[in-house]
């Protein structure tokens, strides 16, 4: 039986944000009677990593400040809440930490109840992507070929997916699938978005094929890929897309951090090699506070006899899977051929069973 991904199914959670207690206590009240579980941060530093992914955020007035010199990215669906009798939180410092209203109490708690009612077990994860990062343990590591076989495999599971490249330096992620000469927008024409990006037009605008669509890179002139655009890119992507795979880079940028906040899961591929492993620890040690939750594959061969399992173990993670050498694989991205396109072989059968376990999609439909 092959290891299991561990990724248990789970619907994300509101978040709040605030230390003042009264204001808290109000808002718990509130979303009970909305029949929904939250999250609390009582600060910016402690919402940094549930800031993205969660469906619904209010910041408390007693935050806003806090949250504008933290600087965290913009996001839909935030709200700052404030109470009566106490300084008005305001309109002007709501546009400028990118809420899209301002709710004060208790007039505002019916309307309230209904926001977290949205978030309950009917709507929470309703027309909601699931977003996975994939993440190399040192360089050549097949991240780049891992996250490939993942969209492709999703798309040929009629999900409709998306493909990010997040890694400037990884040479475009469109030569993975072949897709070099099909026209689209890449990431230079997109780095200037900086808010709430219409959905349908970003998969329009795209190269696809089918219910596949890539975000890549190009071989045009090194650019810097500012957070915002990451930010807002993946908040379409959640909106309007099935399944959402991004590969990062190993040096974490400021959007790559983003997506891994916004990532459900994130795989790192790490070679049975004791100095890959040595490599991708330190990866592991940078990205693990940023994410949700992550796992280890383990990519053959092993010139030392290093099994998957002492990878995985002197890692820290779960192993979600192995990949043994397969040579028509490397000889078909040569020709142009998507990874796990055929739906045959290791590669094929690890990313059926990976989108099987992140979607709830039988592994037979994936394949």
């Amino acid at each position: 039986m092959p290891p299991r991904t561990s990724v248990p199914p789970h619907r994300r959670l509101p978040l709040l944000v605030t230390s003042d207690g009264d204001l808290l206590d109000d808002l718990l009240r509130l979303a009970a009677a909305g029949g929904v579980e939250v999250e609390l941060a009582a600060d910016p530093a402690a919402a940094r990593t549930r800031w993205l992914p969660a469906p619904l955020v209010l910041v408390g007035a007693d935050q806003a400040q806090p949250c504008l010199r933290a600087r965290l990215p913009q996001r839909p669906r935030m709200v700052l809440v404030g109470r009566s009798g106490e300084p008005d939180p305001g309109f002007q410092v709501a546009e400028l930490i990118g809420a899209e209203h301002v709710a004060v109490l208790p007039a505002a708690e019916p309307w309230l109840v209904d926001r977290f009612a949205e978030c309950g077990p009917e709507g929470a994860d309703r027309g909601v992507a699931r977003i996975t990062a994939v993440l190399g343990g040192r360089g050549g590591a097949g991240a780049s070929i891992l996250a490939g076989g993942l969209a492709v495999t999703a798309a040929r599971a009629r999900l409709r997916t998306l493909l990010v490249d997040a890694d400037p330096l990884g040479g475009g992620l469109d030569l993975v699938l072949g897709w070099e000469q099909l026209e689209g927008l890449r990431w230079p024409a997109l780095t200037d978005a900086d808010g709430r990006v219409d959905a349908p037009a970003l998969v329009r605008a795209l190269p696809s094929r089918g219910d596949l669509v890539v975000l890549s890179w190009d071989r045009g002139d090194l650019l810097a890929l500012p957070a915002q655009a990451m930010a807002a890119t993946v908040d379409a992507a959640r909106r309007g897309r099935d399944f959402v795979v991004v590969d990062l880079p190993r040096q974490l940028d400021d959007a790559a951090v983003t997506a891994l906040q916004a990532a459900d899961h994130v795989f790192v591929v790490v070679p049975a090699e004791l100095r890959a492993t040595a490599a991708a620890a330190r990866v592991v040690a940078a990205a693990a506070p940023h994410c949700a939750a992550m796992s280890v594959i383990v990519r053959g061969p092993a010139p030392g006899r290093l099994g998957a399992a002492e990878v995985a173990r002197a890692l820290g993670l779960p192993l979600a899977g192995t990949l043994r050498p397969e040579p028509a694989l490397v000889r078909g991205l040569e020709r142009g051929e998507a990874p796990a396109a055929h739906g045959r072989g290791p590669l094929a059968a690890l990313c059926q069973r990976i989108v099987a376990d992140l979607t709830g999609t039988p592994a037979a439909d994936a394949a």
